[in-house]
């Protein structure tokens, strides 16, 4: 059974937190529960994946050496989620003077309520309990965001209660960093805060004088003080103050995953794929595809690099692909719901919302943009299914005049009906353990993904009504064109070769 934590500062002083235990620094804190961490091989930040031999073991120095430090990364990086778990390296419980603003120190007040409140009860001074949650303070950095906020300001109101002066400590309304004392302060975006804000910041990590109305008020705070940032904002548009920047001790640069394989764990982790009173099974290629969508758009040359592709991305068009084989099965009441290709193509205002497009891009339109990366997305893992596969009879038999169209307006056992007259389809499906004993949802997704494989790699066509037809022969425009273009060429190899051959002759 738990031993109950102490309720006053009697009990405290004949308790285990004794006063060098709690005179312990935050950051002297997360030292010695790093080190006990380290020591034990346990398993550092857990939920982050992709960053073990990058981005955690510079976290883990900057956490040794006792530094401020920031991240710095794009979207969707996972920078918040860094920050958050630092709480891990925190104590499970922190007392504190119960009813003080700035979470005092039982044996070392700071602030003069928690000092006259312990010389007015003595050991009988209530004492309230932080969990590690609780000791971590998170602030959006926007450009409205005032002194007040983060420092303080003066409360008439509570002076006229008090009859206080409004210079005196006991009116002073205390903003989030005080209240952050003793615990882990983190500031996201931090080079949208203004020059005055960050100015108040350093010199509070540096001295710990607290100026509110042009009051003085000395309070020695134990903060440990984290930011993030995008690059863009840190470093080109030069928007934090030199000060400021000096006084971080550790700089950190998160990435995106490095694999596939690494985005499928994180959004295998992430997205709601798990519905309650539906029995859904996603398919490994569907996945692939999904991640590397995310992949290809942050390569793609019509997408802004400088904001970056989000792994949201993926979550949230993994979460759509999910709903649509979901709606398909509840439509005609299918007890299995797999997600085919074709739902990919329906997530697409999951993507659009995510991708920031450059000037050629915008021109082109997002939703044409997002269908060219789609299908070289569906390429790509194709190729690695199906690179040795020949598929010309299946060519064939569309060449003579066979169609088929895969909706969401029929059962997946209609759906199964049509591409089995496609000779030779189920045949080449083996490298996805396909087999006659296969249920219908999950053949006929593996079969409109080989055709949509097909048709990415322009083997056949497909319509925008999801009816896969022979591949289109190019029309005699495109033939005259080619031909005229090849003549150009050729003219020009002439005129080279003439150029040549008169330099020769002077020579």
């Amino acid at each position: 059974m738990a031993t109950a934590l102490p309720t006053t500062l009697g009990q405290l002083r004949k308790s285990e937190f004794t006063p060098e235990r709690l005179a312990r620094s935050v950051k002297d804190e997360l030292r010695e529960n790093l080190i006990a961490k380290l020591r034990a091989k346990e398993r550092l930040f857990p939920g982050i994946v992709g960053y073990e031999d990058t981005v955690v073991p510079q976290i883990v120095n900057a956490v040794l050496s006792k530094h401020n430090f920031i991240l710095l990364g794009l979207r969707g990086q996972a920078k918040s989620r860094i920050l958050r778990s630092l709480t891990t390296l925190l104590d499970p419980a922190c007392p504190h003077v119960a009813g003080a603003e700035t979470r005092d120190n039982p044996y070392a007040p700071i602030s003069k309520f928690a000092r006259d409140l312990i010389a007015r009860l003595g050991d009988e001074t209530p004492i309230a309990w932080l969990s590690p949650s609780d000791r971590f303070v998170e602030k959006l950095a926007t450009p409205d965001v005032t002194v007040a906020d983060l420092v303080g300001d003066i409360d008439p109101i509570k002076a006229a209660r008090s009859n206080q002066d409004l210079g005196s400590e006991l009116t002073m309304h205390y903003g989030l960093l005080p209240r952050a004392n003793r615990g882990i302060f983190a500031i996201n975006e931090v080079p949208d805060l203004a020059g005055k804000i960050q100015v108040a910041l350093f010199n509070i990590m540096q001295e710990g004088d607290v100026q509110i109305k042009g009051y003085p008020v000395r309070l020695p705070l134990d903060v440990a003080i984290v930011f993030s940032a995008n690059p863009e904002d840190y470093t080109a548009r030069g928007k934090i103050v030199t000060p400021l920047k000096d006084r971080i001790g550790s700089e950190i640069r998160t990435h995106y995953p490095e694999s596939i394989d690494e985005a499928i764990t994180i959004t295998t982790q992430e997205a709601w794929s798990r519905r309650p009173a539906s029995n859904i099974e996603v398919p490994h290629y569907i996945r692939q595809i999904v991640e590397q969508i995310a992949f290809s758009a942050r390569e793609d040359k019509k997408v802004d690099k400088r904001s970056g592709v989000s792994q949201r991305l993926p979550i949230s068009t993994m979460e759509l692909v999910i709903s649509n084989a979901e709606r398909r099965a509840l439509l005609h009441d299918e007890k299995l719901a797999v997600p085919r290709v074709g739902d990919i193509y329906a997530a697409l205002p999951g993507i659009t919302g995510k991708v920031e497009l450059e000037y050629e891009g915008e021109m082109r339109g997002a939703d044409a943009v997002i269908r060219e990366i789609i299908r070289a997305s569906v390429a790509s893992v194709f190729d690695q299914y199906f690179a040795a596969t020949n598929t010309q009879q299946i060519e064939q038999w569309f060449n003579l005049g066979g169609t088929v169209q895969l909706n969401d307006a029929q059962p997946a056992s209609g759906s199964l009906g049509e591409l089995q007259q496609i000779q030779g389809l189920f045949e080449k499906l083996s490298p996805l353990q396909i087999n006659g004993k296969s249920k219908p949802e999950v053949a006929v997704s593996a079969a409109e993904f080989l055709l949509e494989g097909m048709y990415a790699h322009k083997r056949i066509s497909r319509a925008e009504e999801r009816v896969f037809s022979a591949a289109e022969k190019k029309s005699r425009n495109d033939q005259a064109a080619n031909y005229a273009e090849k003549m150009r060429e050729r003219e020009q190899e002439v005129d080279f070769a003439a150029k040549n051959r008169t330099r020769r002759g002077f020579n």
